[in-house]
């Protein structure tokens, strides 16, 4: 029962595919670099071409995950439903997960580490606090079934990363709607001074896959789980965000400054709360203490957000272009 090999669901996704190519290169994971893993693909519909990745068909809404989880080690379970209605999300997230876990110990996988996110957590500020502080209330319905599937990976003996938000190539939400956000909203919110959890995808990416090879990370199943903060150390200022963003993109700068229920009111939508917690993210702190994740990887933090997102400058000036087509 069980062996060396890893399974990545959501392989083909933003996070995803970044993961399934170092884990198939053997870099990024560390001093344990890919030895000897045997990488195995969930997918559904999207196809994954990565030279030596093997790659299975089923569906975590739908079943047909028997065999999945044979001859693997650690689960890495990085799909999850975002929009839609409940019935989609719940059909993913929790019934997803739950199937997930079943085929799991069957197989005698014995860890599993999720990608979760700080998404979960109750609306307000948020300054720097450790795991295991913050209380737990999503507002959205795809927050609420991810926090149900976290729950049952802990459960389980699983580990739970959550970032709050990650840019890098394949970014097709967080920026372009900052993007689109700042066409709309051209003023500085609160002045740009709330601080932002941020962490680039191939960063991110570097952590999951040392995750998957180094047996002293992660829990094994039948123990009691653990969330860990994934962002970097260092939290961005929304003014550092914005102005980075608008630079590197050749967007102009925003104009004066308006509180949060000024911005709202100027959107048209003061009623709307999916539009102010969007609008909240530049005016309310939420960044976190990383300090348990980087205390025990390898990999480093990269360079600060100013610096680090210049390396994807060309794919965002591309992706913006495109959307305006």
């Amino acid at each position: 029962m069980g062996g060396n090999g890893v399974l990545v669901t959501g392989g083909a996704g933003f996070v995803g595919r970044h993961v399934v190519e170092r884990l198939a290169r053997g870099a990024g994971c560390g001093e344990r670099a890919g030895a000897g893993v045997d990488v195995r693909v969930l997918v559904h519909r999207t196809a994954v071409e990565v030279p030596g990745v093997e790659v299975v068909r089923g569906d975590l809404a739908g079943g047909g995950l028997r065999g999945s989880c044979d001859g693997i080690g650690t689960v890495l379970h990085l799909a999850s439903r975002i929009g839609g209605g409940e019935e989609e999300c719940r059909a993913v997230n929790v019934k997803g997960t739950r199937a997930l876990l079943a085929e799991a110990e069957r197989a005698g996988v014995r860890r599993i580490v999720q990608l979760g996110t700080a998404a979960v957590y109750r609306d307000g500020a948020h300054r720097g606090e450790p795991e295991g502080v913050l209380p737990e209330g999503p507002g959205s319905v795809t927050s609420v079934t991810r926090l149900a599937g976290e729950r049952m990976v802990l459960a389980a003996g699983g580990t739970v990363l959550r970032p709050h938000l990650v840019f890098g190539r394949g970014d097709r939400w967080m920026v372009p709607a900052l993007v689109g956000l700042m066409a709309r909203l051209p003023h500085w919110v609160d002045g740009g001074r709330a601080r932002i959890s941020m962490i680039a995808v191939d960063v991110l990416a570097d952590v999951l896959a040392e995750f998957a090879v180094r047996e002293d990370l992660g829990e094994e199943l039948g123990g009691a789980g653990r969330v860990l903060h994934a962002a970097h150390p260092v939290p961005v200022t929304a003014r550092e965000l914005v102005g980075t963003v608008a630079r590197e993109l050749g967007l102009p700068l925003p104009r004066g400054e308006v509180d949060l229920d000024g911005a709202v009111c100027l959107l048209g939508a003061a009623d709307d709360p999916v539009v102010r917690r969007h609008v909240s993210l530049l005016a309310v702190d939420h960044w976190y203490d990383t300090r348990r994740l980087w205390g025990q990887v390898s990999v480093a933090s990269g360079p600060r957000f100013e610096e680090a997102f210049g390396a994807y400058g060309d794919w965002y000036r591309g992706e913006v272009r495109g959307r305006h087509r």
